[in-house]
């Protein structure tokens, strides 16, 4: 390790970007025989979980720009996994609905990425897990309040 640098091999930030690559490279695997990516997938869930979401919702919560989401949108559209009205009910805003096709290409995806989560959760007892799940919150919690310390 130089004076300046970082010791890899003690980073928590370099170990949680590893993980994290790791997961993303685990679920592509399983996802990939499936025709879908990551975000393809997360938008069908978050369709799942919170119907009506705009573009600008879907691409936040999917880690995504707008524009991203919305090339992506079309696709799905296309290939008839949602539906969306062709004017806007309310102001601009084009809610978003999964299709029961949609429905079903999500149930498969989640039985793919569920067996990712339970071979990366392999080896830790319930309450690991609890306590992992609290202080990944709290990181996110402290780094997205700025890290000010109030």
């Amino acid at each position: 390790m130089s004076q300046d640098g970082v010791d890899l091999d003690k980073s928590l930030g370099y170990l949680l970007k590893e993980a994290s690559s790791a997961l993303r490279a685990a679920m592509e695997e399983v996802l990939r025989p499936l025709g879908m990516s990551i975000t393809h997938y997360a938008c069908l869930e978050l369709l799942a979980q919170r119907p009506g979401l705009s573009n600008s919702e879907l691409a936040r919560g999917a880690f995504v720009t707008r524009q991203t989401m919305n090339v992506l949108l079309r696709s799905l559209e296309r290939d008839g996994d949602v539906t969306r009205p062709a004017a806007a009910p309310v102001g601009k805003v084009l809610p978003t609905q999964l299709t029961p096709r949609g429905r079903q290409k999500l149930e498969e995806a989640t039985v793919a990425v569920r067996s990712v989560e339970v071979r990366m959760l392999a080896g830790m007892t319930p309450t690991d897990q609890s306590e992992a799940f609290r202080l990944l919150q709290g990181m996110v919690h402290s780094l997205r309040d700025g890290g000010d310390g109030a």
